[in-house]
């Protein structure tokens, strides 16, 4: 079963410390991908593309700190990437997808979880529907973004609600 992810239901939204004191959060808002699910082997692949430049704090000012170069540089890499293939997955169970995240020019292994991973039949269309509240983290110096350590935490927490929607066959 091939699903397109929903760009009007998902999100990429990060967190970060800042100061020690309180939480940075931001989204991007420039997403794309699909997802597929084989039934008969119980194994999925995911691939979404993210467009950098879309990153959105609510702070114009902090959006343009954050697309230069001491950051994301999103001229130098407007798109990142999560790909990942041959995960286990059973509908209404625990969900631990294993894949590689490509951020500012560096790929790197990243696991996302989930309580559970729903499937339904979509209200208004004729097809199914499945999604699910991904969360994982990673460390931002680990792909080359260090400016603000210690100021800004390393450790980036991402929370990903997702919904992709069957494809017509």
């Amino acid at each position: 079963m091939n699903y397109l992810l929903d760009p009007a239901h998902t999100r990429v939204h990060w967190e970060v410390t800042h100061f020690g004191t309180s939480t940075s959060r931001g989204r991007f808002d420039d997403l794309s991908g699909s997802l597929t699910l084989d039934e008969a082997t119980g194994k999925g692949e995911v691939s979404v593309s993210i467009g950098i430049a879309s990153v959105n704090t609510g702070v114009r000012p902090l959006d343009s700190v954050l697309r230069g170069t001491d950051y994301l540089d999103s001229r130098a890499h407007p798109q990142a990437f999560f790909v990942a293939r041959g995960w286990a997955w059973k509908k209404e169970a625990p969900l631990d997808v294993r894949g590689e995240l490509t951020l500012h020019g560096v790929s790197l292994p990243i696991s996302l979880r989930a309580a559970k991973l729903h499937c339904a039949p979509h209200p208004l269309l004729t097809r199914e529907v499945c999604g699910a509240d991904l969360e994982g983290e990673f460390r931002r110096s680990e792909f080359g973004i260090t400016d603000g350590l210690p100021f800004v935490g390393d450790r980036v927490r991402l929370l990903i609600p997702v919904e992709a929607i069957r494809s017509v066959p």
